[in-house]
């Protein structure tokens, strides 16, 4: 009798594929730093003390485009971190790369600062203010635990030595300054008391986080230009980036000093006021030096064949910064010197940001800045 052998019926096991987006592997986190300087435009150009026709709707217009710029890169980032986890942790332990996770946290605060001085007017005041209400805890948020987490993986995880010290190890320590620069625009809101007075003290808590830091860091970053000479070419810009904590803080005590007398009581309100002023002047002094020797040491790159590369945005947010940084200094002092070099100051922005967002189109059209052929 033969013997009939039943044979399970086999299914396929279902294959969960993921599809990868060849060109997001190679989508770092420094292109933040393209939402910022476009965002700091329309800040910068609404604190100016000149207000040209048609003026505050061309800052409408680049707010609105560095939020939309915004919403498609946090989508890409995650993207990113999704389909190419190996890469995005490679970024983590790559020195040149991990510190541009504080660009994140400052192209959210950027863009929310944005929100509830000009996108208001588009918006709503009620719709700015919540959205830079979540957009400032974000940011806030995830500046201070980058603040931590990369001078950690510096120490313990990261390969360096003093001669690769570069002002891109400043970014992750900047960003709590842009929150203490931009967080006085939410005090007003809150109510009277308790309330304004902490997120007022918090903010020079992040100021002091910030500016000790950075002074612990720039030593490192000009003794490497004294004993080891230029940066590379594509780093040069990058020396830009010591103006973000000076101009920062600028801006930062400046507003605070312009919120301080309906948060905490009149001695203090006036110590301040006086503050913004004493710290103030010798920051932009010190801001105004870096940048003579900044923009020689970029004339000399650009003589020695410099092409573009991604760094070209440090020409941009750091401006910025000293424009509303000097813009503050002219409403506390009243001395149109300042109006002037924040007028001055913003033309040089506006043509950075020119110089760098047409050459960054022109690379993504081309694909030379997300090759997709290097993805597999």
């Amino acid at each position: 009798m033969a013997t009939t052998v039943l044979r399970p019926r086999t299914t396929a096991a279902p294959v969960l594929r993921t599809h990868k987006v060849p060109r997001l592997r190679h989508l770092a986190p420094n292109w933040y730093a393209s939402v910022m300087g476009t965002a700091i435009i329309a800040n910068a150009g609404a604190a100016l003390p000149y207000q040209l026709p048609g003026q505050r709707v061309a800052c409408q217009l680049l707010w609105a485009l560095s939020a939309v710029a915004l919403a498609v890169l946090l989508t890409a980032r995650a993207g990113h971190w999704l389909h190419h986890r190996d890469q995005a942790r490679a970024h983590l332990l790559d020195p040149a790369v991990a510190p541009f996770y504080g660009c994140l946290a400052m192209a959210l605060l950027a863009v929310g600062a944005g929100t509830l001085t000009v996108g208001k007017y588009l918006i709503g005041t009620g719709a700015a203010l919540a959205a830079d209400t979540v957009l400032f805890t974000a940011g806030t948020v995830i500046g201070l635990v980058m603040a931590v987490v990369v001078p950690y993986l510096m120490v313990v995880r990261h390969k360096v030595e003093a001669s690769q010290a570069t002002p891109v190890w400043l970014l992750p320590v900047v960003s709590p300054m842009v929150s203490a620069a931009v967080g006085p625009l939410l005090v007003p809101h809150l109510p009277a008391g308790q309330a304004r007075e902490a997120l007022l003290l918090a903010c020079y808590a992040m100021f002091g986080i910030s500016l000790l830091a950075t002074l612990l860091l720039l030593p490192l970053v000009f003794g490497r230009l004294i004993v080891s000479g230029p940066l590379p070419l594509a780093l040069t810009p990058t020396l830009f980036l010591v103006l973000g904590p000076l101009g920062q803080s600028t801006t930062a005590v400046n507003q605070l000093a312009d919120v301080a007398p309906g948060a905490v009581d009149a001695p203090y309100a006036g110590a301040l006021g006086a503050f913004a002023v004493v710290y103030g002047v010798p920051v932009m002094g010190f801001a105004l030096l870096w940048l003579a020797l900044a923009a020689s040491m970029l004339v000399r790159a650009a003589r020695d064949g410099m092409g573009f590369a991604m760094t070209w945005w440090a020409l941009t947010f750091p401006v910025g910064t000293c424009v509303t940084g000097a813009a503050g200094l002219a409403r506390h002092t009243g001395l149109d010197a300042f109006s002037w070099l924040a007028a001055a100051l913003f033309l040089g922005l506006v043509t950075a940001w020119l110089l760098a967002a047409v050459h960054t189109l022109r690379g993504l059209f081309a694909g030379r800045l997300l090759p997709a052929a290097q993805a597999a």
